[in-house]
């Protein structure tokens, strides 16, 4: 499963990283508004944990967004707030549940298993792209819906480029998105940009480079 945290103290976000990762969960994070704002309009997530009190906005503000686009992720607020009209606020605006600070680690994580099986209910949400597609409920990739073995890595990047199908996934999120808060080396991306091209060939798609951008899945006659 795919996890958007929205925290604005990192020290408390890298926790929340650590603690449901091995859970068997991709955990993306953002300290921001802006940034958050900007990952939920390009990308998909099974979970939004969402804290109110953020530097440059109000929280209620990326909820209120979400749900006015028809977006139905599930929804978990956290935040120091402990006032009754808040937790009003967030659940009247579509909130699945609510998380006062400080929590235990163990409550967390009952409630986003509780969250993350309601959302396994879903409708059919795998990605396509011609013979490509990505199924966020198993983690696994498929070309004419066969399955394909990929390791981790690459079926990291073959999903950030699915999710910006038709247009340029930008370098920076897909580098957060294969390594996270990790230093990583100026062509770390392009090692398994690479390797996935390899994979690819035959198959009608290449994935285009956009120096200075990032990366654009296409289907190309062979």
């Amino acid at each position: 499963m795919r996890l958007l945290v929205i925290e604005d103290d990192l020290l408390i976000a890298r926790s929340l990283e650590r603690a449901l990762s091995p859970l068997g969960n991709t955990v993306e994070a953002f300290t921001t508004h802006a940034e958050a704002h900007a990952a939920l309009s390009h990308d998909r997530f099974d979970l939004v944990l969402l804290d109110l009190g953020l530097p440059d906005g109000d929280g209620l503000n990326l909820l209120a967004a979400l749900r006015n686009r028809g977006d139905t992720t599930p929804v978990l607020i956290l935040t120091a707030r402990d006032g009754v009209d808040d937790r009003v606020s967030g659940l009247d605006l579509g909130a699945d549940d609510y998380l006062a600070k400080p929590f235990s680690l163990a409550e967390l994580e009952a409630r986003v298993r509780a969250l993350l099986r309601r959302s396994q209910q879903r409708s059919d949400n795998r990605l396509r792209f011609a013979r490509l597609s990505f199924d966020p409920s198993t983690g696994t990739a498929a070309l004419d819906d066969v399955p394909i073995v990929l390791p981790r890595r690459e079926l990291l990047l073959a999903e950030g480029l699915l999710l910006h199908a038709g247009s340029i996934a930008p370098r920076e999120v897909l580098e957060r998105r294969l390594f996270g808060f990790d230093e990583v080396g100026s062509n770390a991306l392009e090692v398994y940009v690479s390797r996935l091209r390899k994979r690819l060939q035959g198959t009608g798609l290449q994935i285009r480079t956009f120096r200075g951008l990032g990366y654009r899945l296409e289907e190309v006659n062979e």
